[in-house]
């Protein structure tokens, strides 16, 4: 029941990688809640909203807006509910394709609350046919071109996809009997996790009450780390790409 301030103690270690707001999503089993606003952390989070975000299972965001204005409404993570049910999304990355879909979406009646390109995956997944949660995850996430790491949520599944190229980092790491998954290492250290690897480029992974399972259902791509993670983006204590930031920048 302490998914959500866990997930708090690791966007607080991620905070550097966005200052313009932040946001938790969680799951008790039953429902998804979620709290975003405008702003750091540490001024969102306190023990009272914490309180609201009951449950054994949540996702964090903070962002920079690299598509789409800085306002609440393209904070993240979004939730909606649809067909297969709630669904709450974050994603590190750009969608090359975003507006081409979108255009599509729009133009066969989808109405867009936001205009950040992450928002396309939702609709896809409201409109998937599939028959599972799971299937229709990887149906809308093979649409994508570009650079996107997720972590998704339902009211029983964690989700993490990482896109063919691996251009953005996507760390898994174990706390207990729990599986956790994070853009960067020092996320782990903070909460106390282990971390077990990195998520494979164009791999899927669903983790629920029966554990984890590793789905392939991209192509295989070219591998392109974004060499801004080492350059920019990550903290020095961090490992990304499975390598130390400190000693890269170093060399």
């Amino acid at each position: 029941t302490e998914a959500s301030k866990l997930a708090y103690l690791g966007l607080y270690a991620l905070q550097h990688r966005g200052q313009e707001s932040a946001g938790v999503a969680s799951s008790d089993g039953s429902r998804v809640r979620l709290v975003r606003k405008m702003g750091h952390v540490a001024d969102i989070f306190d023990e009272a909203t914490l309180a609201e975000l009951p449950g054994q299972i949540a996702i964090g965001h903070t962002r920079y807006s690299t598509a789409g204005d800085s306002k609440l409404s393209n904070a993240q993570p979004i939730l909606i509910d649809c067909v297969h049910g709630q669904i709450g999304i974050c994603h590190n990355g750009n969608i090359v394709n975003a507006n081409e879909i979108r255009d599509r979406l729009v133009r066969a009646g989808s109405i867009f609350q936001s205009n950040s390109d992450t928002e396309v995956v939702l609709h896809l997944y409201a409109r998937s046919q599939a028959g599972s949660v799971e299937e229709a995850i990887v149906e809308s996430v093979t649409q994508l071109t570009g650079a996107f790491s997720l972590a998704l949520i339902t009211k029983d599944h964690l989700v993490a996809v990482r896109d063919p190229h691996g251009f953005r980092p996507l760390a898994l790491g174990r706390l207990n009997d729990s599986w956790v998954v994070c853009s960067e290492t020092c996320a782990l250290d903070l909460i106390g996790a282990t971390y077990v690897r990195d998520v494979e480029p164009g791999e899927v992974l669903i983790i629920n009450d029966e554990g984890l399972r590793s789905l392939k259902p991209f192509p295989p791509q070219t591998l392109s780390h974004c060499i801004f993670e080492h350059v920019y983006f990550a903290r020095p204590d961090s490992e990304v790409f499975g390598e130390s930031v400190n000693e890269v920048r170093t060399e």
